[in-house]
């Protein structure tokens, strides 16, 4: 999360004064005001959520000091080889989002295919999610709370202003609390590998409305050191803490694959998951792509190794084995 720089500080007389203020400020999120019984945190209800309410921290912003992009425009540009994107393709369709746009907003409130989708990043985890954005043949638009858990993008859909953390793609709180939403495949690779495999794509423009630097990484400092800005449940070093993976989960199994040990790797591989025999594909970067039998295209969850051990602890980790002898 970054400041929102358009908020202007509070002016306070005193360093004992400042901290009063924020002290009633805190009671006021987190108890409610009195006379009122529901837990709240930037004007979200967090009385019943999944998850432990006292886990969820303000990021920064308040919500929506983040903007999402609702009404995105696409051209035929072209990036710098090494440009970071997400790659969508479905239903005959390609697009590719800029993560450098990503940065600044986070969501993308779009169709793909005539699908209502939301195409999700969290530049804290490195995660990318593309929500199917659809409940009982209504679409669903989401905005980005300001709240975080595990340090991961909490975002809102605006119909019922239900959380969702984003690697769970879950309601967490609201009416909608329980409910998940499908996700489709992407890749989280570079501009390159994205265009020489679909050269009719269009790309997000950044024309988005919004006055950004798009140029400028705000996350760039941040992604070099291998620490954390806020808190997380679960901690692993089986792997540095800002290393690359993707992971999947079939039938309760989970595993990551780490993209350094898949950069150098003939594909296809092969594994077995959750009883169930895939293939994977890997780009020149490492991102894989898994299949089943049938030869479809299974939704996986790249990203930092700290965000997936975070939320499923009880992961393996991918490793090559060896071929016998």
């Amino acid at each position: 999360m970054m400041p929102n720089t358009s908020a202007r500080p509070p002016r306070f007389t005193t360093p004992l004064g400042t901290c009063l203020r924020w002290l009633l400020i805190l009671g006021l999120l987190l108890w409610g005001i009195p006379g009122q019984t529901q837990t709240r945190l930037n004007g979200f209800n967090l009385d019943d959520a999944l998850i432990p309410a006292a886990e969820l921290l303000p990021g920064g912003p308040p919500r929506d000091g983040i903007p999402a992009i609702d009404n995105p425009g696409f051209i035929d540009a072209i990036l710098a080889p090494r440009d970071e994107v997400i790659g969508l393709a479905y239903q005959g369709e390609t697009k590719a989002y800029p993560v450098a746009i990503l940065n600044w907003h986070e969501v993308v409130n779009d169709y793909i295919g005539g699908q209502a989708v939301a195409i999700t990043y969290c530049p804290l985890c490195a995660t990318a999610v593309v929500l199917v954005a659809e409940h009982q043949s209504q679409p669903l638009t989401f905005g980005v709370s300001g709240l975080l858990y595990n340090s991961n993008l909490l975002l809102y859909d605006r119909q019922s202003e239900s959380l969702w953390p984003q690697v769970l793609a879950q309601a967490v709180t609201g009416p909608m609390k329980g409910l998940v939403l499908p996700t489709l495949p992407l890749s989280l690779t570079s501009w390159q590998e994205w265009r020489e495999a679909h050269p009719d794509t269009k790309v997000l423009s950044a024309d988005t409305g919004y006055f950004r630097n798009y140029e400028r990484d705000p996350y760039r400092e941040y992604a070099r050191r291998n620490a954390l800005m806020f808190p997380i449940r679960n901690q692993s070093r089986a792997l540095p803490l800002k290393e690359m993976v993707t992971g999947l989960v079939i039938n309760g199994e989970a595993r990551a694959y780490p993209h350094r040990a898949l950069r150098n790797q003939t594909s296809p591989l092969y594994d077995t998951l959750g009883g169930e025999r895939i293939r994977i594909e890997t780009d020149t970067n490492g991102q894989p792509r898994f299949f089943n039998d049938k030869g479809k295209q299974l939704s996986a969850q790249p990203g930092y190794w700290f965000a997936w051990y975070a939320f499923y602890p009880n992961t393996q980790v991918w490793e090559i084995v060896p071929p016998a002898r």
